[in-house]
């Protein structure tokens, strides 16, 4: 069983501290954490495995239920950890995502040479199916809540724009079908420089393909993308920015690299403290920034032991920026 309405909204009741302060927002029928936990680094070893399954228990017990992987982060080992993690919560609570195109050392079935460019990417039917299935056995699932295609624009340095919008139909068609058989429930694209980058992705063509392979009702309603203090690309683009463009086509946008592996900690301009005011810490702060951006529903940071999580979930007890207050921070 996929993420439930019911089971969403019983679980932020279970937080009315964090109702109090809008830590929770709606997206579609489901309620989720402004706050979402992803992991992405982290050696590969047993011990890591438990930590990281202690800090994702953590986090669904401490009021976060947004869950963030792909097949190759920690070379499947994160998806386990959360397979682990869901075992102890109830799943129906949480929202799911993972991701595929990547090669990954032992999860690559039989491909075709077209199928793959750089030696290492693929947005093949075939491949998406397979790792589908694969990310449903590691995290022990039935139903993936968002599947997303992984830096898809990697194959724009290998294809033709024609090719890659030829390949991006095939791959769109191919996951309105396995919605059709409840192995995912959305889709999208995690991108990392396709909507910074000029002339990558187009988030219009992307829907208007998915419009056309799957009519009005069409599941493409996902996109994650790198937002932070450092990275606001997305935001200050004009005359329409890519979540202004997402919100007006009906697409959730995720943001991740919200503390760039705490890199961006080291670029915290001083009037942020005063216009974020009530954070413990200049990670708090960058949290609070991100997840105050107008557009952006939920804000990823890697946790990947109990205290981060512990220490991130402050943000919770103060409510996000306003829009005036948060449009302070670009004067």
């Amino acid at each position: 069983m996929p993420a439930t309405a019911a089971a969403t909204s019983g679980y932020i009741n279970r937080y009315p501290a964090f109702l109090n302060t809008s830590f929770y927002r709606t997206v579609f029928d489901l309620h989720v954490s402004s706050l979402g936990i992803g992991t992405y680094l982290g050696a590969i070893s047993e011990e890591a495995d438990r930590v990281y399954t202690d800090a994702l228990i953590a986090a669904g017990e401490g009021g976060i239920n947004f869950f963030d992987c792909a097949i190759n982060y920690r070379n499947q080992h994160s998806e386990r950890a959360i397979g682990a993690a869901l075992r102890q919560l109830h799943r129906e609570e949480i929202v799911v995502c993972t991701k595929a195109g990547f090669l990954t050392p032992g999860a690559v079935p039989a491909l075709e040479p077209d199928d793959v460019v750089g030696g290492m990417h693929s947005l093949a039917p075939r491949f998406l199916e397979d790792q589908i299935e694969r990310s449903r056995f590691n995290l022990g699932v039935d139903t993936l809540d968002v599947f997303y295609l992984h830096n898809p624009e990697t194959q724009l340095s290998f294809r033709t724009r024609d090719d890659f919008d030829a390949r991006i139909r095939r791959a769109f068609t191919q996951l309105e079908i396995l919605v059709d058989r409840r192995k995912i429930r959305w889709y999208g694209v995690a991108t990392w420089d396709g909507f910074r980058r000029k002339g990558a992705l187009s988030l219009p063509r992307l829907a208007e393909i998915a419009f056309e392979e799957g009519g009005a009702e069409h599941h493409f309603r996902f996109i994650q993308l790198p937002f932070n203090l450092g990275m606001v690309e997305p935001f200050v683009e004009r005359p329409e920015n890519v979540l202004e463009t997402a919100g007006r086509l009906g697409i959730v946008a995720v943001a991740s690299a919200t503390l760039m592996q705490t890199r961006i900690l080291s670029q915290m301009p001083d009037a942020v403290q005063d216009l974020l005011p009530g954070l413990a810490s200049d990670a708090q702060r960058a949290i609070q920034f991100t997840r105050s951006t107008p557009g952006i529903a939920v804000a990823l940071v890697g946790m990947g032991r109990r205290e981060h999580v512990l220490h991130n979930l402050g943000v919770a007890d103060v409510p996000p920026a306003t829009r005036d207050q948060y449009l302070q921070l670009y004067r």
